[in-house]
């Protein structure tokens, strides 16, 4: 018996569903429709039928400024949308804006004119325009999944971020249908391995669910190294010396803006508990070597954390002073790490770097724990967005989790997610943990 004509009958359902709020989600239309609205609309009311306005340099100039602008924040929405957690509407404004701001920049350098009343207006109609987009296809834009009934592809049912449709028999539902989840490793009959071929040949996405369970979570699973080959873990080198060097600038430029507001953090420290404002400790760094890193001290008690126990902040320790309470819920107390990125000892994002005898500790404990030193500890990470603070070695299991999904995934888009998200904590405390 074969199920090719019940999958193609799906399949032009599936595709018969692409109605107008489809059409809405691509980025071709998106892109097109921002053009006529935040371009040639505003253009039209400020020149109309006068074809010699349309064609000044500076007004040319700016349109070519602007679409480039809608295309590269659009893309880069795109990007930082598609990860684990990550929202396209949370992100519009700062992403846009820093997508414009970039264009107008390179103009600036290089001296290129533009129009001061067209530039503004069209990242305003560009971000209120893709704002009513994401609102009317919300929904739409939500995966579905239709899930094979053998394995522990069910276990994944109960994720958020995805709508879930539990097969009991080869046949693909009447709904809207993202992809087909199944246990690759499981014993599977010969009517569903037909019914996963015939998907596949009818353009239908086959997904291993340890694969969906990854882009849902933000985790990568390491219960065997050879599930996750050392290949796949390994980050992008070019872009591992490219951001070496961004971090550098970076660092360099935020230490100068921010040094009489780290002098007066200072000695607000110093006036505060006694003891001096910075607080050194030995930490392991890229591959696996240990470096002193620089805080602003939260807690009276001096500690090296030369031992285990000492290293360990717990949760409502009582170390921690009122005003470091404030310094560890907006991150600040982790400013003074900006020495370290400039010494090329950390960076601005990456697995947060523990203490040496916390490390040695883990690294006995925990499987493979030593790997997340193939790229330099930062500031802020993906595990520390994503779960906070944490010392016991189940926790710290969980993190690793998150560090080896940020090394596998390392990249541009996800560093601006990171970057993002500690951003709104250290502005709202939304997050902080």
């Amino acid at each position: 018996m074969s199920y090719e004509n019940d999958v193609k009958s799906a399949t032009k359902l599936e595709r018969a569903s692409r109605n107008w709020l489809g059409e809405l989600v691509r980025l071709r239309f998106q892109y097109v429709s921002a053009l006529l609205i935040a371009i040639v609309l505003p253009v039209t009311l400020r020149w109309g039928g006068e074809i010699d306005g349309w064609f000044v340099p500076v007004q040319f100039n700016t349109a070519v400024a602007s679409s480039l602008a809608m295309l590269v924040g659009m893309l880069s929405l795109r990007q930082i949308g598609s990860l684990p957690g990550a929202r396209e509407g949370y992100y519009l404004v700062p992403v846009m804006l820093a997508s414009f701001a970039a264009v107008l920049l390179v103009m600036l350098f290089a001296r290129i004119e533009y129009n001061r009343y067209l530039f503004p207006i069209s990242l305003g109609l560009t971000v209120l325009w893709l704002f009513l987009l994401q609102s009317v296809t919300a929904r739409y834009r939500i995966p579905c999944f239709a899930v094979l009934p053998d394995g522990r592809a069910g276990e994944l049912t109960g994720l958020a971020g995805a709508l879930w449709v539990q097969l009991e028999s080869p046949v693909l539902p009447a709904s809207r249908v993202s992809g087909l989840v199944v246990d690759l490793g499981a014993d599977l009959s010969e009517d569903w391995e037909r019914f996963i071929a015939d998907c596949a040949v009818s353009g239908i996405r086959v997904f291993h669910f340890k694969q969906v369970h990854e882009a849902l979570t933000g985790r990568v699973e390491i219960e065997h190294l050879s599930q996750n080959t050392l290949g796949s873990l390994n980050p992008d080198a070019l872009y591992l010396k490219v951001k070496q060097v961004i971090d550098w600038l970076g660092a360099l430029v935020a230490l100068l803006m921010a040094m009489p507001f780290l002098l007066v953090v200072g000695l607000w420290i110093w006036l505060d508990s006694p003891g001096p404002a910075l607080f050194r400790q030995t930490r392991i760094g890229f591959r696996g070597r240990p470096f002193t890193v620089y805080k602003f001290r939260t807690m009276t008690a001096e500690t090296n954390g030369h031992d285990r126990e000492s290293a360990v902040t717990k949760a409502d320790d009582p170390r921690i002073t009122r005003l470091g309470k404030w310094l560890r819920r907006s991150r600040i107390d982790e400013v003074p790490q900006l020495i370290n990125v400039l010494k090329g000892e950390m960076s601005w994002i990456g697995p947060r770097p523990e203490a040496a005898a916390l490390s040695q500790w883990y690294e006995k404990e925990l499987p493979f724990y030593r790997y997340r030193h193939i790229v330099r500890p930062g500031i802020s990470g993906w595990a520390q967005i994503n779960q906070g603070h944490v010392h016991k070695v189940d926790d710290v299991l969980e993190k690793l989790h998150y560090d080896f999904y940020y090394i596998k995934h390392f990249s541009p888009w996800l560093d601006a997610l990171i970057l993002l998200r500690t951003i709104r904590t250290m502005l709202t405390g939304f997050g902080a943990r």
